[in-house]
């Protein structure tokens, strides 16, 4: 029954009515309504977004026109300065002098020493090419990976009798020498193998091989399917692929410069074009106008284009050559206005710094260093320059150069060491277990640098073999320099270097300061005696 109040209004909720059921339309409105709503403004099509329709293309066909990239960068590099500028700053910051290994888990120093030398005679002799030694290898392979995206590196046994200490080179080889090449079935291909980018791959899909030319195809080759006599199979274990990938399951490296590269060719356009609008301009000395006479209506000549005889026009007085000083002598008529070519843009100069400001960030290179350009540039932010450009260096360090070349290449002198009975198993367990201690950086104040080095050491926070490794040198070898240097001073009677202060030289006391006497505090009886 229905209740009603004293204003004769019904209590209670009124009944519960269904909603009506949305038709398809309404519903498919509604669902592209909620995903307008959700999207990100970027994912959409509107008049902003409506040109920008980039290809949803795998991580390996977004590399398909590589060879172009690889040929662009490299003439980049070749003929414009900045493109130099980067791969060579880049080059010396990841490797400097040398990544050098270290064999801190043999603990016999003697042995350690002799497998040092023996590392030693191998770094003089590990280039296949006999050029470089093996630290000068480093430097050109980063300069390759760098400039083509990537480099390879073979290793190549070699005979007893060829006067090797350790029977073993390596050999680099430039990204086209492996072509990007993709088939199922290929002379000499192992069945259910498969190659991709010239990358061969089992059925789990593992590297087992690399297909290489035999010579480099620029020189030789003139381009299509490559014939399999004109490629050999080299196995994953004799090859190192040195490169950065940039997404997951890339199997080829893109140039540093590949982002970078329409911009540097835009640069490079505009400062040309400035350059011969000056050039053309500045040809223009002087130009030499003309007032013509009255001209004389009965003469035959009048109807003419120039109005003029030519006995009358003439060959006038032609300007002698520009030199300091000059006065020319001009014919009746005839007046000089020199040429007032406009300078160059006002914007010139901040036009290009901050189109290489672009350039510098799409390579990861501070401005400064790439361009040398220090001007304003204060002290305190040249250290945060630096202090990010070694993050962004100890990077590439640590997570593609040591694990891709360094520490492959380290495995084969240990393979090759043992072979040739100069290691033991245990040693050459120990040798591919090495430390990589790459080149360090230079103080940016000495003063300051070392001082706060010394004070981490003092406190605990770091040791002593840590500082001497983070500059790239040796442990072992600085304490055995410094013992050879105190052992010469003590011989030779000279003061000893390197000791801590308040230390005495050999042959020398110091001097005990007596302390003055302690006055003791007048006890308390003593205190109300004095009162009193």
């Amino acid at each position: 029954m229905a209740k009603f109040s004293v204003n004769g209004k019904r209590m209670g909720r009124p009944p519960k009515q269904k909603p009506e059921a949305a038709t398809p339309q309404e519903a498919a409105i509604g669902r592209a309504a909620l995903a307008f709503l959700n999207r990100y403004d970027a994912a959409g099509k509107g008049r902003r977004m409506a040109g920008w329709t980039p290809p949803s293309s795998g991580p390996n066909r977004a590399t398909e026109g590589l060879q172009t990239l690889r040929d662009r960068s490299s003439d980049a590099v070749r003929n414009d300065w900045s493109g130099e500028s980067l791969i060579q700053k880049w080059a010396t910051t990841l490797i400097g002098i040398a990544i050098t290994p270290r064999f801190s888990r043999i603990k016999d120093k003697n042995r350690r020493q002799e497998v040092n030398d023996i590392l030693a005679d191998f770094v003089k002799q590990a280039d296949a090419d006999c050029v470089l030694d093996l630290y000068g290898m480093q430097t050109l392979a980063v300069r390759s990976w760098l400039e083509r995206g990537e480099m390879f590196g073979r290793r190549r046994y070699r005979r007893t009798d060829d006067g090797l200490r350790v029977p073993m080179q390596v050999q680099l080889l430039e990204a086209d020498m492996v072509p990007l090449l993709d088939a199922t079935t290929y002379r000499g291909l192992a069945v259910r193998n498969e190659i991709k980018s010239g990358i061969e791959f089992d059925p789990r899909g593992r590297r087992v091989a690399y297909w290489v030319f035999k010579k480099h195809p620029g020189d030789n080759y003139m381009g299509g399917v490559p014939a399999p006599d004109d490629l050999v199979r080299v196995p994953a274990e004799d090859m190192f692929h040195l490169y950065e990938p940039k997404r997951i399951g890339q199997l080829r490296g893109v140039p540093i410069l590949a982002p970078i590269l329409a911009r540097l060719r835009g640069i490079n356009d505009y400062e040309d074009v400035t350059l011969e609008r000056q050039k053309i301009a500045n040809l223009f000395v002087a130009f030499i106008s003309r007032t013509l006479p009255p001209v004389d209506p009965t003469d035959p000549n009048a109807g003419a284009l120039s109005g003029l005889e030519s006995a009358i026009d003439g060959d006038g007085s032609p300007l002698q050559p520009m030199k300091a000083g000059l006065l020319q002598e001009l014919d009746d008529g005839q007046d000089v206005k020199f040429a007032n070519p406009p300078d160059p843009a006002t914007n010139y100069s901040e036009y290009m710094r901050t189109s290489h400001l672009g350039t510098a960030a799409g390579a990861g290179m501070p401005y400064e260093l790439f361009s040398g350009d220090l001007a304003g540039v204060s002290d305190r932010a040249l250290r945060v320059l630096m202090n990010e450009l070694r993050r962004f260096a100890a990077q590439r360090q640590w997570q593609i150069i040591i694990p891709q070349m360094c520490q492959k290449v380290i495995e084969w002198f240990g393979d090759a060491a043992l072979l040739a009975d100069l290691i033991t198993l245990e040693e050459r367990e120990a040798v591919v277990r090495c430390q990589h201690s790459p080149h360090g950086f230079e103080y940016i104040h000495p003063v300051q640098d070392v001082q706060g080095k010394a004070l981490e050491v003092q406190n605990g926070f770091r040791s002593r073999s840590s500082v001497v490794g983070q500059k790239g040198d040796d442990p072992d070898m600085v304490d055995q320099e410094r013992a050879d240097d105190q052992a010469r001073e003590e011989s030779l009677k000279l003061p000893i270097t390197g000791l801590p202060a308040g230390m005495a030289q050999p042959g020398e006391e110091i001097d005990q300061v007596e302390e003055p006497p302690v006055k003791k505090k007048p006890q308390a009886a003593s205190r109300r005696k004095a009162a009193e």
